[in-house]
């Protein structure tokens, strides 16, 4: 049994998971079929056996995504000096509006290209969402309840007790708070070392953050190990129970999303790192490739962040300082994949309830897409409440919209994938960009010598980091 073990843990885990997949999805896919010979309530019963190990790696990778996002932001605000955080943070931010500004023009260009919809029946799609509406309803409800929040609202939600928002996974609330922790250990700090005062005790702090850190990290490693397992599981279950949702009529829905995730993946983002950083981007694009399949596979953009995480700052070199606080930004608020997703669905709606879209619409549409996608949350199936706000803008009725959202329901486990992978290569992307162009890769020497940094005062020894 333990040379079996040895021989399983010495092939990659890249191979693994990518093997898992495949496996998953040939099983799925037979399972489904066996749906229509044995009956649905058979293949249900297997599958409740299957599907908890899938279940349990989501959770695991949720269980400490929090922890990540906490002490990741404060060990990041902590270790720039304030002038070039400012900097760095309204650089990382003009990234990911930029690239959602980008994907949102990618989507819509490739709606209008695949102009899903057109010459179909209304009452053939009716057809299509029957048995959907009720959860299109639910999710009209909580829409219509956070339009009536209102911006006030949302920005007061940034200011929680943070031990609620840790405990309940309020993410902006855990953002700002983590960040102003760790920017307030950065002033102290300062103001210590200009008046050659003793700094010891925040030394110790900061190093028992940094320690809490490492240890988060220790258990990604290991429910790494796990990952093959877990990604067989919800491949069985995503093929047995959605593979017939991109058949028909939803063929070119799908293909137009999947098209445009596929055109940002594979062109877009290595034309802007081949054009920002005079490097060619294959190689590092292809070493995002663990953390672009478990977000493909887990469908949560928060949930993958540690692996993100792992994969930008141990096989990219990004520095500590900028990773861990681009990274959890990133997986809050930028949503790459949901700006292509968006566009193709109101395109739909455009074609089947017969109405024209001016180039002013387009605009205000791209515009309206980037602002909402920063509300999805980096969770499964976020996108679908940003429907309404997008759909609503273009004077669709209630009744429209639900039928519209009933359709996104049937297909958008597979899309979610898909748009899931873009979410998190567009973080990577944007924080590999920021920090060759803000000189934080790490060469040899400074990668050995991370951890006698925070020792000596978490004062980093790159010098481009301290000129400011």
């Amino acid at each position: 049994m333990s040379f079996i073990l040895r021989k399983y843990l010495a092939v990659p885990l890249l191979i693994r998971i990518l093997a898992s997949f495949v496996s998953g999805s040939l099983i799925g896919c037979l399972l489904w079929w066996l749906s229509y010979q044995v009956g649905q309530d058979t293949i249900s019963e297997v599958l409740s056996y299957i599907t908890p190990f899938g279940e349990v790696f989501v959770k695991m990778l949720k269980m400490i995504v929090i922890p990540v996002i906490f002490f990741s932001l404060v060990v990041g605000a902590a270790s720039l000096p304030l002038q070039r955080f400012g900097k760095i943070g309204v650089k990382v931010l003009g990234w990911y509006f930029f690239c959602s500004l980008l994907a949102a023009t990618v989507g819509v260009l490739i709606a209008l290209a695949v102009d899903p919809g057109s010459n179909s029946q209304l009452a053939g799609w009716d057809t299509i969402t029957q048995g959907l509406t009720s959860q299109a309803s639910d999710i009209s409800s909580k829409a219509a309840a956070a339009q009536e929040q209102g911006l006030a609202t949302v920005l007061l939600s940034m200011f929680e007790n943070p031990f609620a928002a840790l405990s309940e996974g309020n993410f902006l609330a855990i953002i700002t708070f983590s960040i102003l922790f760790g920017l307030a250990l950065r002033v102290i700090q300062e103001k210590a070392e200009a008046n050659n005062e003793s700094s010891a005790h925040l030394v110790t702090l900061f190093n028992i953050i940094n320690a809490s850190r490492d240890c988060i990290f220790k258990l990604v490693d290991w429910i790494m190990e796990y990952t093959p397992i877990g990604v067989l599981a919800l491949s069985i279950g995503n093929f047995a129970l959605y593979g017939p949702s991109i058949a028909g009529p939803y063929i070119n829905v799908a293909f137009g999303v999947i098209v445009a995730v596929l055109l940002m993946v594979l062109v877009v983002y290595p034309l802007l790192l081949a054009i920002t950083t005079k490097q060619n981007p294959m190689p590092v694009m292809k070493k995002m490739q663990e953390a672009i399949i478990t977000a493909f596979i887990t469908r949560s953009s928060a949930a993958t962040l540690p692996v993100s995480l792992r994969t930008i700052e141990e096989d990219l070199k990004v520095k500590n300082e900028l990773a861990s606080f681009s990274l959890p930004l990133g997986a809050t608020i930028n949503m790459d994949g949901v700006c292509v997703h968006l566009p193709m669905f109101a395109i739909l709606a455009a074609n089947m309830f017969g109405f024209d879209l001016s180039f002013g619409s387009l605009l205000v549409m791209v515009l309206t897409t980037v602002l909402a996608s920063i509300g999805a949350g980096g969770v499964p199936g976020g996108s679908l409440m940003l429907l309404f706000i997008i759909l609503q803008g273009l004077g669709l009725s209630q009744d429209q919209v639900a039928i519209i959202v009933a359709l996104a329901l049937g297909i958008n486990p597979i899309l979610d994938m898909f748009e899931t992978a873009n979410n998190v290569t567009g973080d990577m992307v944007c924080t590999y960009a920021v920090a060759k162009q803000e000189n934080l890769i790490e060469d040899g020497s400074s990668a050995e010598c991370r951890d006698t940094t925070a020792s000596t005062g978490y004062q980093t020894a790159d010098p481009a980091v301290s000129s400011d």
